[in-house]
């Protein structure tokens, strides 16, 4: 069974960064974290969670509807084996087990796609 302990973060494609930068860092608060200039991405403090803000132009965009890119639940326990089984008995697709920075650090994490196309990351804690 997965077992989702709390989103982790959420990517959202922008056409103006820093409209997007002041809206969630003046209106809401949010504190810049991270810059990743080299594929147009700042991620921003959001309480325990990130917001990541995407460059829309600097990536391509999404299969799936809309401007989100993905958004990420925390899972915990992280075994890798036992998610996937779970998956493939609901006829989800899983991608490989790849190593992301989430908002409590550097860890594995899969994708998949929920029934409308979003794409879903699921993110295990960060490594030692």
């Amino acid at each position: 069974m997965i077992s989702i302990r709390n989103i982790d973060h959420v990517v959202i494609r922008t056409a103006d960064m820093n409209r997007a930068l002041a809206f969630y860092g003046d209106v809401l608060g949010c504190r810049e974290a991270r810059r990743l200039d080299s594929i147009g991405l700042v991620q921003l403090r959001a309480g325990s969670s990130m917001i990541d803000l995407m460059d829309a132009s600097a990536s391509p965009p999404p299969d799936g509807p809309g401007n989100m890119d993905h958004f990420a639940v925390r899972v915990e326990p992280f075994d890798a084996d036992a998610i996937r089984a779970q998956l493939a008995a609901h006829g989800v697709e899983a991608g490989s087990v790849e190593s992301r920075v989430g908002a409590e650090g550097n860890g594995p994490s899969i994708y998949i796609r929920d029934p409308d196309g979003n794409t879903v990351e699921l993110k295990g804690p960060p490594y030692s």
